[in-house]
């Protein structure tokens, strides 16, 4: 391929990580992470990793932005754009192949647009106005903005006040747009049927929730990190959170989890498609 950077998109449970794997054994490629939670050390069960998916054929492929911050700490789009362009350029100083791969729309189009971030403080006096506001009105609001951030790809409350956050700092505080870096990037996304791809999630979820996630969560909490704030990384340790806080019962939290993965992938997939209404190309292929 003659592309600087190869992208491999998907919804969750689609198996981009694997054919990401394949494609970097082919090519002699490493492997950047597009994924919003799986920065953070410790958060390995819920957010996903699957470490082993990085070894085929006895070779390791080498990875990177994962487990770069401490959980409980607040990483941003700002620090992933920063860490990305430091990461790409190293991996093609060594002369290999980078290729990014994940389902976080925000996080890839930071990455491969070239979109010049801000890093913006906190607003106390407009969070308390915004946690007010349901998460429709929340969504309706961002939604009104021009902004890189879309709801499609927040999966939180929380998360949806500081996209807003960041787009009333940006009107107030226009940038001075450095020369974006140039990355001629292919994108190919990996498509599985809605019903194959909610089967792959209510599997996955058992076998996570048997597997330790709960526990997971539990090692969190006793760590020093507050309920309320786990909640501020992703579904799974939203429902698991309140699950163990007695706000649902086991049953109640495998079901309403299982359907706001559901939602969410639908959601990556509305992303996609919006990038595509943008102009960009993507290869859907199946596997």
């Amino acid at each position: 391929m003659n592309e600087d950077l190869i992208c491999i998109l998907g919804p969750t449970a689609s198996g981009k990580t694997k054919y990401a794997v394949k494609l970097a054994l082919e090519t002699g490629g490493e492997i950047i992470s597009a994924d919003s939670r799986q920065v953070y050390r410790g958060m390995d069960i819920g957010t996903g990793k699957d470490l082993a998916d990085y070894s085929a054929d006895g070779i390791c492929v080498p990875y990177h932005l994962i487990d770069i911050a401490e959980a409980g700490e607040k990483y941003n789009i700002f620090r992933y754009q920063r860490d990305f362009i430091k990461t790409y350029k190293d991996i093609v100083a060594r002369g290999k192949q980078p290729i990014l791969c994940g389902g976080s729309g925000l996080y890839i189009e930071a990455a491969t647009r070239c979109y010049a971030l801000p890093e913006v403080p906190p607003d106390p006096k407009l969070r308390d106005e915004l946690e007010k506001l349901t998460m429709e009105e929340l969504s309706a609001r961002l939604a009104s903005m021009k902004s890189l951030h879309n709801v499609s790809d927040l999966d939180s409350k929380k998360r949806v006040i500081r996209a807003i956050e960041i787009a009333v700092f940006e009107s107030k505080n226009p940038v001075i747009r450095e020369e974006p870096l140039v990355i001629k990037t292919k994108y190919i996304g990996i498509s599985v049927s809605r019903e194959e791809r909610n089967a792959r999630i209510d599997q996955r979820l058992k076998e996570r929730l048997q597997n330790g996630m709960i526990e997971e969560v539990e090692r969190l909490i006793a760590s020093g990190i507050p309920p309320e704030d786990l909640i501020y990384y992703g579904l799974e340790y939203k429902f698991v959170t309140l699950y163990l806080t007695g706000k649902l019962s086991y049953v109640e939290m495998e079901f309403q989890l299982a359907t706001a993965i559901h939602q969410f992938a639908k959601r990556q997939m509305t992303w996609f498609r919006g990038m595509e209404r943008k102009g960009v190309h993507i290869e859907w292929i199946s596997i």
